[in-house]
Order: structure tokens, then C-alpha cells, then sequence
């Protein structure tokens, strides 16, 4: 009886490990895609400003180019985030989750220059941070713990 409980809460503890695995799987690719669409869209605006139709441009706060460079910059930090994260380093979810708040802020910044996108951008970000903070573990007994 004792061993059939403990192999249950067992296979119980998988399904949710793999749960978990799988969002902070989710939010690892999603941070590598949020990170090349900020380059895309800075390469953009840095190459050619006015490719593109962006409304109100006269209400941002940088030139257009300049934001594409702040935009670049955010893309290479927010995809190596990515990178770290499918690889399984809780660092790299740490800085997943700084870096995703990061561009969380930058896409508002960006509303008055190309309004869907950056919404699309925020809520992918917000989308990311609570994949990578919702089951965070609590250290166990060896890590710190009791």
C-alpha cells in the first residue's frame, strides 16, 4: 500500500515536472523568437526608416534609427536569454526573466511607432515571464533548505 502511494505521487511529480519543462520549454523558444523579431525590427528602422508606414512618429522619443539600435541591442540580449534557457541553466532563467521584463517595458516605448506589434511583443513578453516564474521550485533540503 505504502509503495503503490509512493509510486503514484511519483508518477504524479512526472506529469507535473514535464508540465513545468514543457512551459519553461515554451518561454525558452518564445524569448529566442521575441529576441529576432526586436532585431528584425531594428534592422529595419535602422536600414530605411521610412520602409515602413510607422504612425506618429513625431511622439517617440528617439529618432526612428535610434530606436532600431535599441531595438537590435534588446533582440541579441533577449535571444541569447532564450539560448541559455533551453539549454537549462536556472541563471539563464533569471536573465529570461529580466531581459523578457525588459522588452516587456521597450514594446511600450515603441506603441506610438508601430502600435500592433509592440502589443503583440508585450503580451508575448508577459506571456514568457509567467512561464518561467510560475512552478519555480523551492530548493531542497541540500540546496540551501532545511
Amino acid at each position: 500500500m505504502v509503495e503503490s502511494q509512493r509510486s503514484d505521487a511519483a508518477r504524479r511529480g512526472n506529469v507535473v515536472e514535464g508540465w513545468v519543462g514543457g512551459w519553461v520549454s515554451f518561454a525558452a523558444i518564445m524569448l529566442m523568437i521575441v529576441g529576432a523579431l526586436h532585431m528584425t525590427f531594428g534592422l529595419v528602422a535602422v536600414l530605411d526608416d521610412h520602409w515602413v508606414g510607422w504612425t506618429h512618429r513625431n511622439h517617440a522619443f528617439l529618432s526612428v534609427s535610434a530606436w532600431g539600435w535599441v531595438q537590435i541591442a534588446m533582440g541579441v540580449l533577449v535571444f541569447a536569454a532564450g539560448v541559455g534557457a533551453v539549454l537549462g541553466s536556472s541563471a539563464a532563467r533569471v536573465v529570461g526573466i529580466i531581459f523578457a521584463g525588459l522588452s516587456l517595458i521597450d514594446g511600450f516605448f515603441v506603441i506610438p511607432l508601430y502600435r500592433w506589434w509592440a502589443i503583440i511583443i508585450v503580451g508575448v513578453d508577459a506571456l514568457v515571464i509567467w512561464a518561467l516564474t510560475v512552478h519555480w521550485r523551492e530548493p531542497g533540503p541540500g540546496v540551501g533548505g532545511a
